[in-house]
């Protein structure tokens, strides 16, 4: 029903957003910064109604060309692997001296791997980028199976081993778990494709540390009550109908109302920019909205195994993780470097719940070990931003180096 209920609601505005854009579209050569201030509230107005919506697809990338030392040097995305319920995507570069290959794990989280554009964009200067493009979950049909938290620890592993022996790997946010996981299951088996370094960067590894309000809405309540009461099931108009799944809309809406004061007041300037003809200042909003609120579903056994294995259980920093039924020792891991990154005012995983990787890593050597904690900076700005570009990523790309 909650599904079906959301749906039904989109179906009724449909038509509302279409009429405003068309008004908008006739409006369009009438109104300038030197229109008469009614006509640019109207059209500011229908621009506000046009844009009141979510999607449900992938927003491009838009990574067309990249800065490699003086040059610029055109990007292609390809296609490397496809999983089910993910692709191994390559930004594929033409360059004459090979450079490190780093595969980005994003996160599973509501939003598409888009999320991570300037992450990418970044690296992309003085590495191979290859990216963990997730897949709508509404839009895989039942038959490709389920999707949950060993799965997704799976196919971590199986992009590696396809990328092979020297790559080397940065989880953002909640796949640092997951990416640890994987290392240690690697480590374990001596697998070759093991990577050479791990960025870990603001993720849930310990939970128990410094509670956030993330953390304290996952331990509110029984896992019962999440799979009773956030859990929905896929209309019959998608290919995955039938799948249950945490849809992307809620895990928004979740979002939005931790700092909903900050959201009203975003669109309150974005309509004053759109009226006073500041179209520089309305598009930096317009583009994080565009990409905010483009959403995807979460497979129903992935989201309720993360909270309850991550957030309610703590399973890996007490040692009580397991896949396909052998217990995870993070021990095993010795010859991967680690690097973790932590936001002062990470709202969402604060200080101390990434780097308790280093307690659980006791194999690895002093001198293969780093942690950075930037000042000034709240959970988006590890991986995006002046601060990340300018402070954070030259650590990155250091350990990067100097553990290829």
């Amino acid at each position: 029903m909650l599904y079906l209920a959301y749906q039904s609601q989109n179906d009724l505005m449909d038509p509302i957003r279409t009429v405003a854009r068309s008004v908008l579209g006739a409006l369009d050569p009438w109104v300038s910064a030197t229109a008469p201030e009614p006509l640019r509230n109207m059209a500011a107005a229908y621009e506000m109604i046009a844009r009141a919506g979510l999607t449900h697809t992938r927003p491009p990338y838009g990574i067309d060309e990249v800065l490699v030392g003086n040059e610029m040097v055109t990007v292609e995305e390809k296609p490397r692997f496809v999983a089910p319920f993910g692709t191994l995507l390559h930004f594929k570069k033409d360059v004459a001296t090979p450079q490190p290959r780093v595969l980005v794990v994003a996160p599973l989280s509501g939003h598409f791997a888009t999320l991570l554009r300037n992450t990418v964009k970044t690296l992309l200067s003085d590495h191979d980028v290859y990216i963990t493009d997730w897949h709508n979950a509404r839009d895989v049909p039942l038959e490709r199976g389920d999707f949950g938290f060993e799965d997704y620890i799976e196919t971590i592993v199986t992009f590696l081993q396809v990328l092979g022996p020297g790559t080397h790997v940065v989880a953002v946010c909640q796949p640092c778990v997951q990416v640890l996981a994987a290392t240690a299951v690697m480590a374990a088996a001596d697998d070759p494709a093991q990577p050479r370094s791990m960025t870990l960067m603001a993720g849930p590894i310990d939970t128990r540390i410094n509670p956030t309000k993330v953390n304290e809405l996952a331990m509110g309540k029984p896992i019962d009550w999440f799979e009773k009461n956030l859990i929905a099931t896929v209309p019959g108009r998608w290919a995955g109908a039938g799948r249950r799944v945490y849809p992307g809309f809620v895990q928004l809406s979740a979002f939005m109302s931790m700092n909903m004061d900050r959201h009203v007041k975003a669109h309150r300037d974005l309509y004053d920019n759109l009226a006073k003809g500041e179209h520089e200042k309305a598009k930096a909003t317009k583009d994080f909205y565009d990409e905010y609120f483009a959403v995807l579903d979460l497979a129903a056994e992935f989201y309720l195994e993360t909270v309850a294995w991550v957030f309610q259980e703590a399973r890996l920093p007490r040692g009580t993780m397991t896949h396909r039924g052998e217990k995870i020792d993070t021990r095993a891991i010795r010859r991967t470097a680690l690097l973790t990154v932590e936001g002062e005012r990470d709202d969402i995983c604060s200080l101390g719940q990434t780097s308790a990787a280093h307690d659980l890593t006791p194999s690895l050597k002093p001198y293969r070990k780093r942690h950075h904690m930037q000042a000034g900076v709240g959970h988006y700005g590890v991986f995006s931003g002046k601060r990340w570009e300018h402070q954070i990523y030259p650590i990155v790309r250091n350990v990067i180096l100097s553990s290829d």
